[in-house]
């Protein structure tokens, strides 16, 4: 597959611009929480492991957007959901925990972002906000017009991203006065994500025909792929290629039902290290508690 892929071009696969944006996004994140963040109001350099989980964040961000993953997951649902579970699961996570406190409340108590920010942040809405948009984009006619030209799909990846920021805050929230859900109902939070992310992991896994036809149509196919690979280049390989099939080893149904397949379960492992840490920092608080000395010992004193 490597050597097939490699007719598209080294822009097509490894994407320099965005990955000048990415060094971009890495170099405002040291200044601003390094030497220059007494000018910005800060106090506090975030610790070693938050830099190290905002370098993270940033390969992954590289990798799932503008490596050859991207180019991948115009051609095979498979790339696509893993794209997805790195960008809307795993990727918000590490930025919320990474990025220090002082930064978080100067943006979020900002006069014109804090009223929404509160409201959509309720754990109800924040549920209905994620679930409700990541099954949308993947009803067949969203997804195919998503792919069909870049506003389109650059808008509601964003719009999704944000929705992705918005459904961690409740049980994430590095702001203590904003942390206020209790652990019982956190770890139930996190079941109603896994369970209302499910219906659109079962649609893509048991449909028996090909859903969508970015994957599936090689007019639609190419519209998505000139998402990723310059006009000029693809103009000269329409010809030669005959559609997603031609790179991947499955079918268009089979690499479907993976994707599906694969999405559930990178969702599943990550509420699950989520559930685990929300968990066990409950059983720690718990067990830390001390309890009151009776007064009959007290009065015997």
């Amino acid at each position: 597959m490597w050597l097939e892929l490699q007719i598209f071009g080294f822009r097509a696969l490894w994407s320099p611009y965005f990955l000048l944006f990415v060094i971009a996004l890495g170099m405002v994140y040291f200044l601003i929480t390094g030497p220059y963040r007494h000018k910005f109001g800060g106090d506090e350099k975030p610790s070693k492991l938050q830099q190290g989980m905002f370098l993270l964040a940033l390969v992954l961000l590289y990798a799932v957007k503008g490596a050859p993953t991207d180019l991948l997951s115009h051609m095979m649902l498979t790339a696509h959901m893993i794209q997805m579970a790195v960008y809307y699961l795993i990727f918000p996570i590490l930025v919320i925990r990474s990025i220090p406190v002082w930064i978080w409340k100067k943006v979020i108590h900002a006069p014109f972002i804090q009223p929404a920010f509160r409201l959509l942040t309720k754990p109800l809405i924040s549920l209905l906000l994620f679930n409700g948009l990541f099954s949308l984009y993947h009803i067949p006619a969203v997804f195919d017009f998503a792919k069909s030209t870049q506003i389109a799909h650059t808008s509601i990846s964003l719009i999704i991203l944000v929705a992705a920021f918005i459904v961690w805050w409740p049980i994430l929230s590095p702001i203590k006065e904003m942390d206020s859900m209790r652990p019982v109902l956190k770890i139930g939070y996190i079941f109603a994500n896994g369970v209302l992310i499910t219906p659109a992991c079962v649609l893509i896994i048991f449909a028996d025909v090909p859903l969508f036809s970015a994957y599936s149509q090689n007019g639609a196919w190419l519209q998505a792929l000139a998402l990723c690979v310059p006009g000029d280049v693809l103009d000269g390989l329409a010809v030669q290629i005959s559609g997603p099939e031609m790179f991947s080893p499955m079918s268009t149904l089979e690499d479907q039902q993976l994707g599906g397949i694969i999405m559930k379960i990178m969702q599943e492992i990550t509420y699950g290290v989520i559930l685990a840490r929300v968990f066990f920092k409950w059983f720690t608080d718990e067990s830390l508690k001390v309890d009151p000395m009776p007064a009959d010992v007290q009065h015997s004193q």
